[in-house]
Protein backbone atom coordinates (compact mmCIF):
# COMPACT_ATOMS: atom_id res chain seq x y z
CA UNK A 1 0.00 0.00 0.00
CA UNK A 2 1.19 3.11 -1.13
CA UNK A 3 0.19 6.91 0.05
CA UNK A 4 -0.87 8.75 -3.06
CA UNK A 5 -1.43 12.30 -1.05
CA UNK A 6 0.05 13.41 1.99
CA UNK A 7 -1.36 17.04 3.69
CA UNK A 8 -0.99 17.89 7.31
CA UNK A 9 -4.35 19.63 8.33
CA UNK A 10 -4.37 21.18 11.39
CA UNK A 11 -2.87 18.57 14.02
CA UNK A 12 -3.36 15.48 12.16
CA UNK A 13 -1.38 14.27 8.80
CA UNK A 14 -4.02 13.13 6.50
CA UNK A 15 -3.21 10.38 3.89
CA UNK A 16 -5.01 9.06 0.89
CA UNK A 17 -3.88 5.84 -0.10
CA UNK A 18 -3.90 4.02 -3.55
CA UNK A 19 -6.84 1.89 -2.36
CA UNK A 20 -8.90 4.51 -2.05
CA UNK A 21 -9.09 4.53 1.75
CA UNK A 22 -8.07 7.88 3.33
CA UNK A 23 -6.10 7.94 7.61
CA UNK A 24 -5.77 10.62 9.67
CA UNK A 25 -3.05 10.63 12.25
CA UNK A 26 -2.95 12.69 15.02
CA UNK A 27 0.83 14.53 15.15
CA UNK A 28 1.38 13.87 18.52
CA UNK A 29 0.93 9.98 17.61
CA UNK A 30 2.96 9.76 14.58
CA UNK A 31 6.02 11.85 16.37
CA UNK A 32 5.85 9.30 19.23
CA UNK A 33 5.30 6.50 17.24
CA UNK A 34 9.25 7.67 15.30
CA UNK A 35 10.80 4.75 14.49
CA UNK A 36 14.76 5.97 14.79
CA UNK A 37 17.22 5.22 16.43
CA UNK A 38 17.09 7.75 19.17
CA UNK A 39 13.76 7.49 19.49
CA UNK A 40 12.93 3.41 19.48
CA UNK A 41 16.19 2.38 20.25
CA UNK A 42 18.51 -0.28 18.28
CA UNK A 43 19.27 -3.89 18.32
CA UNK A 44 21.71 -5.61 18.02
CA UNK A 45 22.80 -8.68 16.33
CA UNK A 46 21.97 -11.08 19.65
CA UNK A 47 18.74 -9.14 19.83
CA UNK A 48 19.71 -6.84 22.68
CA UNK A 49 17.90 -3.05 22.53
CA UNK A 50 20.33 -0.19 23.11
CA UNK A 51 17.92 2.86 24.02
CA UNK A 52 18.94 6.22 25.34
CA UNK A 53 16.96 7.83 28.55
CA UNK A 54 13.29 8.43 27.52
CA UNK A 55 13.10 12.32 26.04
CA UNK A 56 10.52 14.43 27.58
CA UNK A 57 8.73 16.04 24.15
CA UNK A 58 8.10 19.89 24.25
CA UNK A 59 5.55 21.05 22.52
CA UNK A 60 7.46 21.76 19.35
CA UNK A 61 8.18 18.49 18.85
CA UNK A 62 4.87 17.68 17.52
CA UNK A 63 4.68 20.65 15.56
CA UNK A 64 5.23 19.15 11.86
CA UNK A 65 7.35 21.54 9.78
CA UNK A 66 7.93 19.24 6.26
CA UNK A 67 7.24 16.07 4.98
CA UNK A 68 9.28 14.46 2.49
CA UNK A 69 9.16 11.38 0.32
CA UNK A 70 12.08 8.93 0.30
CA UNK A 71 12.74 6.69 -2.68
CA UNK A 72 9.39 5.09 -2.95
CA UNK A 73 8.90 3.58 0.19
CA UNK A 74 8.99 5.87 2.94
CA UNK A 75 8.36 9.79 4.41
CA UNK A 76 10.38 11.60 6.33
CA UNK A 77 8.98 14.19 8.60
CA UNK A 78 10.67 17.31 9.85
CA UNK A 79 9.62 18.25 13.30
CA UNK A 80 9.87 22.08 14.39
CA UNK A 81 12.20 20.81 17.26
CA UNK A 82 14.75 20.13 14.11
CA UNK A 83 14.18 16.32 14.87
CA UNK A 84 14.14 14.60 11.59
CA UNK A 85 15.84 11.11 11.77
CA UNK A 86 12.32 9.02 11.69
CA UNK A 87 11.78 7.07 8.56
CA UNK A 88 8.42 6.21 8.04
CA UNK A 89 8.02 3.10 5.58
CA UNK A 90 4.51 3.08 4.06
CA UNK A 91 3.91 -0.11 5.44
CA UNK A 92 4.68 1.29 9.18
CA UNK A 93 2.34 4.25 8.29
CA UNK A 94 -0.15 2.70 7.83
CA UNK A 95 0.55 0.39 11.11
CA UNK A 96 0.25 3.70 12.98
CA UNK A 97 -2.67 5.18 11.00
CA UNK A 98 -4.44 1.60 12.23
CA UNK A 99 -3.38 1.37 15.55
CA UNK A 100 -5.29 4.70 16.34
CA UNK A 101 -8.43 3.56 16.25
Amino acid sequence: MRPVNLQPIGQELAVKWDDGTESFISLERLRRACPCAGCKGEADIMGNLYKGPEQTLAARAFELRGLSLVGSYAVQPVWADGHNTGLFSFDYLKKVAEAQG
